[in-house]
C-alpha cells in the first residue's frame, strides 16, 4: 500500500538545546538543572576529583553538525560551585549548502569556577560554521577555557578549500568587557597560507584563564617541548595562550600540558585529566 508523503515527517535540520545548572551544597557541587531539547545530552555527572568538582560530558548523538542545524548550550554555575564541562570526541561540522550555528552562553557566579574543556572542532571543507560564545563572570568567578579548530579532514588529506568558519567570543566580568574576539576564515583564502595568518597550519587553538601568574611560571609554560608554534601573553587578570599546529593532537597536547601547569597555580587543584580524553 502506498502512503501519501508527509513532508512534516522530514526534519532537514536539528534544533537542539541544552541547559545546565550547578550549585554548591556543603562541600560538594551538584547539578541543579538539566534540561534538553533535541539531540543534546549530558552523561551522568562524575566526581573523579572528589565532590567539590562536578564533571559533565556533553554529547551530541548525531555525531556531526550539518547545514541548518542550530545548537544552543547554556550553563550556569552558582556561588562557590565548580563545574568542569568537556566532550567525548571531536565536534564535526559537515559540508553544507547553508550555514549551521552554535551558541554557547556560560554564567559563573561569585566564588565559582568553570572549566570549559571541549575536544577539537573539525570543520570539513565546504562547511559553513558560525559559532558564538558569551561568558559572564561575577565578582571573583574563575574561568579556564579553551577551544581547538582543525580546518579540513587532515587524516584524509582534505584541505579547507571551500566554505567558511566564523566565531565570536565575549567574556565579561560584572558587565565589563574582559575579552572580545571575532574571526572569519574562508576556504581557499590566502590567509590560510600567509605568514601573517595561519602560515599553512590547519589547526589553531586558544586558551584563556582568569588570573595572573609569576614570570617564572610564564617562562616554564613557554619552554614546553611541543611541536606547535605557540606563545602566552599575560594581561591584567587574564592569561591568553595561542598556538598553530600541523595536527589536532599536537594542539591538544599543548593545551593539556598548559592546563597541568596552570591549574594548580590559578585554581589551586592538581590537574586530573578526564578519563574520556583517553578513550
Amino acid at each position: 500500500m502506498n502512503l501519501p508523503a508527509n513532508t512534516a515527517l522530514f526534519t532537514p535540520s536539528w534544533q537542539a538545546e541544552l541547559e545546565l545548572g550547578y550549585g554548591r551544597f556543603g562541600d560538594s557541587t551538584r547539578p541543579t538543572l538539566r534540561r534538553h531539547l533535541g539531540p543534546l545530552r549530558v552523561q551522568k555527572h562524575l566526581y573523579a576529583e572528589g565532590p567539590q568538582v562536578c564533571q559533565h560530558i556533553i554529547v551530541h548523538p548525531p555525531g556531526g553538525i550539518a547545514g541548518g542545524d542550530q545548537l544552543d548550550i547554556r550553563a550556569s554555575v552558582g556561588p562557590d560551585a565548580w563545574a568542569q564541562l568537556t566532550s567525548p570526541g571531536a565536534a564535526k561540522w559537515y559540508r553544507a549548502a547553508g550555514p549551521a550555528y552554535q551558541s554557547v552562553e556560560l554564567k559563573v557566579a561569585a566564588g565559582a569556577t568553570l572549566e570549559w574543556l571541549p575536544q577539537e572542532t573539525i570543520v570539513f571543507s565546504a562547511a559553513q560554521a558560525e559559532l558564538t560564545t558569551r561568558i559572564a563572570l561575577e565578582g571573583d568567578a574563575r574561568l579556564f577555557y579553551w577551544d581547538m579548530v582543525a580546518l579540513g579532514r587532515l587524516a584524509s588529506g582534505e584541505r579547507f578549500e571551500h566554505g567558511s568558519f566564523q566565531s565570536q567570543l565575549d567574556i565579561r566580568r560584572d558587565g565589563q568587557l574582559l575579552w572580545h574576539e571575532r574571526q572569519r576564515i574562508v576556504g581557499g583564502d590566502g590567509l590560510l597560507a600567509s605568514p601573517i595568518g595561519l602560515d599553512g597550519h590547519p589547526v589553531f587553538a586558544t586558551l584563556l584563564v582568569t588570573g595572573e601568574i609569576s614570570a617564572e611560571l610564564l617562562q616554564t609554560c613557554r619552554s614546553l617541548a611541543n611541536p606547535v608554534r605557540g606563545d602566552l601573553t599575560q594581561l591584567p587578570g587574564l592569561l591568553v595562550a595561542r598556538c598553530l599546529a600541523g595536527e589536532a593532537l599536537q594542539a591538544r597536547g599543548w593545551l593539556i600540558d598548559l592546563w597541568r601547569l596552570l591549574r594548580p597555580a590559578l585554581l589551586g587543584r592538581e590537574a586530573l585529566a578526564p578519563r574520556i580524553w583517553s578513550t
